[in-house]
């Protein structure tokens, strides 16, 4: 199956972060990389997120973590929401995304 490389995405070059508090009340800052818009496709926006500190696994790569959103009826930032792991045409439209706008930053 393929899929093509419609989706808008922000390609802000000043970084956005947003602190995330977890099950146990610990923050951590994460720099937003990328939002996809993919609510004509799946009815929802999708972040993807880089932790402020991290560290490079032996490969040289780096873990990041996707959200899905919806924004509040005023327009402001809504909830994120895990996506389901089965969730197979979402994941492969989020890594399809990300890896095109991966590929623009080494540019």
């Amino acid at each position: 199956m393929t899929h093509t490389h419609d989706h808008e995405h922000d390609h802000n070059h000043e970084p956005d972060y947003i602190t995330l508090v977890d099950e146990n009340g610990n923050e951590s800052l994460f720099q937003i990389l990328i939002t996809i818009d993919g609510q004509e496709e799946f009815g929802k926006n999708y972040v993807v997120l880089q932790p402020t500190e991290f560290e490079e696994d032996e490969q040289g790569l780096i873990d990041v973590l996707a959200y899905s959103f919806t924004e509040n009826a005023d327009g402001t930032e809504g909830d994120l929401q895990p996506i389901p792991e089965d969730a197979e045409d979402e994941w492969d439209m989020i890594e399809e995304v990300f890896n095109s706008f991966m590929d623009e930053q080494e540019d």
